[in-house]
Parts: C-alpha cells; structure tokens; sequence
C-alpha cells in the first residue's frame, strides 16, 4: 500500500473485495482517494477490472493540484521520471521511454467492429470476441504488484454539447501525469457525467513492454479502449488518437459530425476581423509550428492566435456554418527542430510544467534536442540513457522526442478554445510533405473537389509511426492511421457534409517541403507561412486573385504579399515552387488509382469523375 499518504488522502475509504480464483481466496484492497464519484456503473466497471487485474489498490485521480505534486514526487521515487534543474525548467520533468517503445505501431493497431467491411481495407481488423478474449488473458493479473489508476476525463471545453467524457484506467503514472495535461481530469469531469453511464471505457496495462504482446484495440460498437504492451503517448493516452479520432470518427459517422486530425487557429487583420481555419497535416508536418505562428516583421496588426494544434471535431451549426472545437486541453508535440526561431510560442510555452520524453538531458538537469538554439553541451546523456558521443551518427534526442504542456502556457491561446459552441470555419486545409509534384498552394474548384483533393493528399511518412521513414505513402485528410471505419464510407460522410452546411468552408492544399533539383527547399517556411495563410483568408473574403490551372486556383507571384521574406523569392523560384510537371502528375495520378483500387467498391463514384476530370484537365 502507499506509504507517507498525503493530507488529501487521509479521509481513504477502504474496501475488501472477495473473489473467488480457482482453490485461492484473493483479498483485493481497493484505496479510495477522499473524492471519489459517486456514479454507480463507473464504480462497478473499476471493480470488474480490478477483479481481472488484480492491482495491490486502486488510486482514483480527482485532478487536484495536491494530487499532481503527490504523483510527481512518487514518479520521481520510482525512477519514472527524473526531476529536472528547477531553476531553468520550473516544473518539468524527463522520462526514458522503452528503446522498443518510441512511436505509434500501426501494424498492432486493430479496429475490432462487428463486421470486417466496417473497419475497411486501411485498418487492421479482428473479430471483437476474440480480441476481447485475447486482451482479457493478458490482462489476467496483469497489475498484481502495482497500482490502478482511475481517471476520468473530458474531451471537448466544460458546457458543450460536443463533449465526451472518457475513463482510462491504467497502471502507468506516467500515462496520469499526461493526461492531467492533455485533458480536464477529475472532479470537473465526474460533474459532467453525473448519473449517467454513457462514457468511453479505456484500458492500458503497460506490462513489460514486449512488443509480441502490444495491442491497441478499438471497439466501436461498445465505445471501448484497450491498449497493452505500450507506454507511448500515442498509443496509452487514450483520451488522443484512439477516442478523439478512432472512436470518434466512427461517433461521428452515426452522428453527423467530423472528428479530424485537424489545428485550429484564427487569424486577426489590422482591422480586427477574425477568420477561422482548419488544417490537416500528416504528424511532424508543422502542425504545432502553424497553430503557433508568429507573423514576420511587415505583417504589422496581423495576429495568429491558437485554438488547437492536432485535433478537431465539426459539427454543423444553426446558422449553417460549420463549427469546430478544440477537444483537447493541452499539446502533445514532437520536441526536435524546436527553437526560438522556429517556434517561439511553443520554445516559451514548454519552459514550465512540462513533461519531455526521449529528447536528451545533462546530469545536472538541463535539456537539449537536434536543431535547439545552441550546441550540445558537454556530458549530454542521450534518449536511451547512454552518454552520447557527438561523433556519433546516432542522435541525441530521438526524432519522435516529444513535449507534453498545458495549453494554458500558451501566449498565443485563442479565447476562442473555451467557447462549447465552437468556432466557425471559413478555410480547410490539407498538406503534406512532398518534395517534388505538389505546389506551394493551390485553391479547390468546388467542395467536391476539395474533399478528391483531401482524399488523395501524400506524404512522406515521418518518425511518429513506426517503419517506412521517409516513403511516400497517401494519408486522405491526414487521417490514414486515424479513421476508425471504412475509408471509402468516410469519403462518402465528407461529400454528405455538403448538404448539411450552408456556407461550405473553402478548401485548399499546401506544400511546405518542395526541393529543388539540388535538394534545397524552395520555400523558408515557419513564420513565412504566414503570406500563404493571408492568400487563403483573402481568397475566403473574395479579395484575392488567382489563376484557373488544372489542378485549382492558384495565386500569381503578385498574388503574394512577398515584401521582405527571409532569404528573397524571386518571380522564377515562385515558379518552381508552384510548378505542374506532367511527368510528376501522371505517376501522382497511377499512385492515386492505385489508392482507389485498394477502397473498392467504396470509392464515391465523385471522387472517380473528379480524377478523370483532373486527367483530362492536364
């Protein structure tokens, strides 16, 4: 049991639990912190898990700030993290992820719906009962030596009607300390609950890290979660990926709402005129860096402030517009490139209250990752825990190194983030990382053909998943490893969309890793990202010109506000940045084919005529 308990913890209630396990009498002692919901289908979910579980207790999180001062000196106790320099990084803490343990494993990722055409052909697919059956022996004394935690947490800002509420029940510390940043975790969440049974059930055993005996599990039909085997964000923060966008993607379905693999930002003009945008990028695409963009210097009066940084759910409105809310409360990004240049929002942001997970760190506590502002300093200990050779061809921090802050450091916070009702969208979006056939930016003829746009977006995949670095691969909407039903159906519920909102959002695509033939990119990105995001809004407010190409409106060199960009842009760099290479767009539209055959007989017969139009079109 926990020894030295806290003065929150001193009113516990103590109950003994009898089961009866073949020849053996098992006491299982369940500690109740003083706050304890009083929502009777949670509590009998929590005693039928530690029943199967057999936890030494159960520690229920009631997201008060004595509990995380408690919780953070017991991690630090148990060597899951260690406490950094307090002084430069005030309350922040390092933790050393599993070297087998450091990214999503898509392949281990199973959608466990009642029928095999549901899950479609882009996801992994296990008959429910069986999986169930799987799971419940890996989890069969799974915790014996350890304690179960209960947190019960929101998705979605308090009072609104898009809201969720989750339950994760985990036996990683780590795994609470997270999700006390990526969520509202608590008593805020048992209010909104009440009474009521209608909550996503979410499992996560860490176990001994085996990666035979990894599982992430999703089952639709019974608005459950249960991940084993893994203690990486991505794939035990439940309230992320697996309910926001897997589960919640397949709520929408039957719903009529949107959950996407989305930022949210708006933009202010001098005049003080708020536009709203969503933008879908693949993971270490510049997400984080757009949501937090700073504007360059001559962009005086303009102001981007953030809403969220990785997730959105859309729903129609009355008015007819369609709205979004940020469902998360805190950011989950990738740590290396990071720097004041880059992102100063987001270099300010993670400088307290922070948890980093496999960058690299000193021995008297500071901090360092590839592309920080200055040079590795002496004595650096890497992401594996080794003292780091900086001769090595090995990195010090890994690729998929992450930081997880409160939003609330943010300087840049939209208001807008706490709104239930949600933000209005005038743009969406989609990009990739290409670094040849996909132009800066080009604009959507219609909603049909933004949606074939979004269906058929590329990337060249990156560190957050594992295997398959640097291959190009589609990834429709940003949305390949997120969607929790058949790909072709969810093609189908975007097209739907357009009969549902009034004021369709125009869409757009853009590309900020073009190369030249000598494999420098062309455009500077970062801050500068910001002319192509004032073309997008000025396009939304019909103020801007384009040109008819064909694969969509696109802006001419003087479209662009272009006055004193890093590094100059030329009229002819601007045309190999929007260039259309024949050759480029025939083996774009085979690769897209390719695509659409592995989705039939799914495909929406638009997204077919629009790739036919599109060949003619070229």
């Amino acid at each position: 049991m926990i020894q030295n308990k806290p003065s929150f913890e001193k009113n516990v209630e103590r109950h003994s639990l009898r089961k009866k396990n073949g020849s053996k009498s098992l006491d299982q002692i369940l500690l109740f912190g003083q706050n304890v919901p009083s929502n009777k289908s949670l509590k009998e979910w929590v005693q039928q898990v530690a029943l199967l579980t057999l936890p030494d207790c159960v520690f229920w999180c009631d997201g008060s700030e004595e509990e995380k001062e408690y919780l953070n000196e017991r991690a630090v106790a148990q060597g899951v993290l260690i406490k950094l320099d307090q002084k430069k990084w005030p309350g922040c803490y390092y933790h050393h992820s599993n070297p087998n343990d450091v990214a999503r494993v898509e392949q281990k990722t199973f959608i466990c719906s009642e029928r095999k055409e549901e899950a479609g052909p882009t996801n992994n697919w296990a008959e429910p009962q069986e999986m169930y059956s799987k799971l419940e022996e890996i989890l069969r004394g799974s915790m014996k030596g350890r304690t179960l935690y209960v947190i019960t947490y929101l998705m979605g800002p308090i009072g609104s009607s898009m809201t969720r509420v989750g339950v994760e029940i985990t036996d990683s510390i780590y795994v609470v300390l997270n999700m006390r940043i990526m969520t509202r975790m608590g008593k805020v969440a048992w209010n909104h609950l009440g009474d009521s049974s209608n909550f996503n059930r979410g499992i996560h055993a860490l176990l001994d890290c085996n990666p035979e005996r990894r599982f992430i599990c999703h089952f639709p039909q019974d608005n459950t979660i249960i991940s084993v085997g893994s203690g990486y964000g991505g794939n035990v923060l439940l309230g992320k990926k697996c309910l926001a966008l897997r589960i919640g993607s397949d709520l929408g379905r039957r719903e009529g709402w949107l959950a996407e693999h989305m930022l949210l930002l708006c933009l202010e003009d001098p005049q003080g005129k708020k536009t709203y945008v969503a933008a879908a990028f693949p993971s270490s695409c510049g997400k984080t860096n757009f949501a937090m963009m700073i504007p360059p210097a001559n962009f005086e009066g303009w102001k981007v402030t953030t809403i969220g940084d990785d997730i959105a759910w859309m729903r129609p409105g009355e008015d007819g517009r369609l709205y979004a809310i940020n469902p998360e409360a805190g950011y989950f990004g990738v740590v290396p490139g990071t720097n004041e240049s880059s992102n100063w929002n987001a270099m300010s942001m993670i400088k307290k209250d922070t948890i980093f997970t496999n960058v690299a760190r000193t021995p008297d506590g500071d901090l360092w990752w590839e592309g920080k502002d200055n040079a590795p300093p002496l004595g650096l200990i890497d992401w594996k825990g080794d003292l780091w050779d900086p001769l090595s061809a090995e990195k010090a921090a890994h690729p998929n190194s992450r930081f997880t802050a409160p939003m609330k450091n943010n300087s840049a916070l939209a208001e807008e983030v706490y709104w239930p009702e949600g933000v209005p969208i005038s743009a969406i979006i989609f990009g990739g990382r290409r670094a040849n056939t996909m132009p800066l930016v080009f604009q959507a003829f219609d909603w049909i053909h933004g949606v074939y746009m979004g269906a058929t977006a590329g990337s060249e995949m990156t560190a957050a998943a594992a295997g398959g670095l640097g291959q190009v691969r589609r990834d429709p909407m940003a949305m390949l490893p997120f969607c929790g039903y058949n790909m072709g159906k969810y093609f189908d519920r975007w097209l739907q969309m357009q009969y549902q909102i009034k004021e369709l959002p125009s869409i757009f695509h853009v590309n900020w890793f073009r190369k030249d033939d000598e494999g420098n990119f062309l455009w500077p990105g970062f801050g500068e990202n910001m002319r192509v995001l004032q073309w997008i809004v000025e396009r939304c407010q019909g103020s801007a010109s384009a040109l008819e190409t064909p694969i969509g409106w696109m802006p001419s060199y003087e479209d662009m506000n272009m006055d004193g960009i890093a590094g100059g842009m030329t009229a002819e760099r601007f045309a190999a940045l929007q260039k259309i290479d024949p050759a480029e767009w025939k083996q774009e539209l085979i690769l897209q084919e390719e695509f659409f055959m592995k989705l039939y007989p799914d495909v929406p017969k638009e997204l077919i005529s629009q790739r036919e139009l599109l060949i003619s079109r070229l």
